[in-house]
């Protein structure tokens, strides 16, 4: 557990619907205290989130079509557009779950490959939504994603009926076979869960309990030294 640097791989979150503006100035505050590397707000909060970590290493990340992804794909381009001109370097799209359940694949590998395209210079991430999703979906889902250009492949919201499993995030890194990475998140609370993620293949965590999960981490990191 000491090769890994946990807060590097944390996409610290807070996302809810009632999360407040103080909510978004306490995250910012946290990531340069705990040394996370991103961070990611609701979208009428990146102003005030660019300007919180401006001198800082820390990246602001946005979600684009959140939480159902059944948005248009002018829809998405636009936000991300907008998200990319105030400055976020990181956005986490939601794939369009019912066109792929309809098997519509050049549709759902277009929304993104618009948006990617749209965006250039920063990191995309493609929520699966793998709770809605037969095996074969996820496979397929994986595909997509490469061929439309994204840099990620990722577990969940957070908002659908589950979120992240240690058996989707191997499936998911079988299936892209290190051609992109792979972030996992939705319900992991602890050091125990993040730990089940990294070991089955994630690259990166999200999550809105990263302090918790860091001190667990850093408790067990000093027991064994």
């Amino acid at each position: 557990m000491s090769t890994w640097n946990l807060p590097d791989l944390i996409d610290h979150t807070v996302l809810r619907p009632d999360a407040t503006r103080s909510d978004v100035a306490r995250l910012c505050q946290e990531a340069k205290e705990c040394r996370f590397s991103v961070i990611f707000v609701p979208p009428c909060y990146v102003d005030e989130a660019v300007a919180a970590v401006a001198g800082t290493s820390i990246l602001v990340g946005i979600p684009i079509g959140f939480p159902l992804g059944g948005h248009t794909t002018k829809a998405k381009v636009a936000e991300a557009v907008e998200a990319v001109s105030r400055g976020a370097r990181v956005l986490d799209m939601v794939i369009n779950v019912s066109r792929l359940k309809s098997g519509d694949r050049e549709y759902v590998r277009q929304d993104i490959a618009e948006v990617v395209t749209a965006t250039p210079g920063v990191e995309h991430k493609v929520i699966l939504e793998t709770c809605y999703l037969t095996q074969q979906e996820k496979r397929t889902a994986c595909q997509l994603v490469m061929e439309a250009g994204a840099d990620y492949v990722k577990t969940s919201t957070g908002f659908g009926v589950g979120g992240a499993t240690a058996d989707d995030v191997r499936l998911m890194k079988e299936t892209v076979a290190g051609r992109v990475k792979v972030k996992a998140s939705g319900g992991i609370r602890d050091w125990k869960t993040t730990l089940a993620m990294l070991e089955a293949g994630a690259d990166r965590i999200g999550t809105s309990a990263s302090l918790a999960i860091v001190a667990e981490w850093r408790q067990q990191v000093t027991a064994a030294s």
